[in-house]
């Protein structure tokens, strides 16, 4: 058995499709991303006023200065909150965006949040890249569908928690619920 376990191909190669998906070099330009860009299908976000929260590795060192959701096939309506917020592993909220209020979202439009200030990411690990919409209909975004976590220790992949949200996210994720769709998000 090799540091590889049974696996005698070079990763490199086996890997290679990725690197064919269309992202940039992330040496060239920093960006880090909860999802490949294939698998990816048209998802329901949270509820109006609910926030959705997704895991996302940072590594230590990464300056996170914005968070970038892409709306698939349904366009927001009537919006009047659109924030995006960052939190750590232990979920406390580290930074959020300037609320987007009204702010038209079409179908198939990625929008960019920036963040009030931009993070040091000082200890590499799983944080939460968060998105609240309020709106007589919320976007669907571009995402993928996940299992429920049932190892001890295994966290949700994207949760919802809170209600009635507007312009502030809230100081912590509290009392998470398991979301079967999981948003893609790219932190730059």
């Amino acid at each position: 058995m090799t540091l590889l376990g049974t696996f005698k191909g070079n990763p490199r190669n086996d890997l290679g499709w990725l690197n064919s998906a269309g992202r940039p070099d992330p040496e060239a330009l920093f960006h880090r991303a909860n999802l490949p860009r294939t698998g990816l299908d048209d998802i329901a976000t949270a509820a109006s006023g609910v926030l959705c929260s997704v895991a996302l590795y940072l590594q230590d060192g990464d300056l996170v200065s914005n968070l970038t959701f892409i709306s698939a096939g349904t366009a927001g309506a009537t919006l009047t909150n659109q924030i995006a917020a960052l939190y750590n592993g232990a979920g406390a909220l580290l930074v959020q965006s300037a609320d987007k209020t009204n702010e038209a979202w079409a179908a198939d439009t990625a929008k960019t949040f920036a963040l009030a200030t931009a993070q040091r990411i000082t200890r590499s690990g799983i944080y939460y890249a968060a998105l609240a919409i309020a709106a007589s209909t919320v976007p669907t975004l571009v995402g993928s569908t996940c299992a429920k976590p049932f190892l001890t220790g295994e966290g949700n992949l994207a949760q919802t928690s809170g209600s009635g949200l507007t312009a502030t996210a809230p100081a912590t994720i509290a009392t998470p619920a398991f979301k079967r769709a999981v948003p893609l998000v790219i932190a730059t």
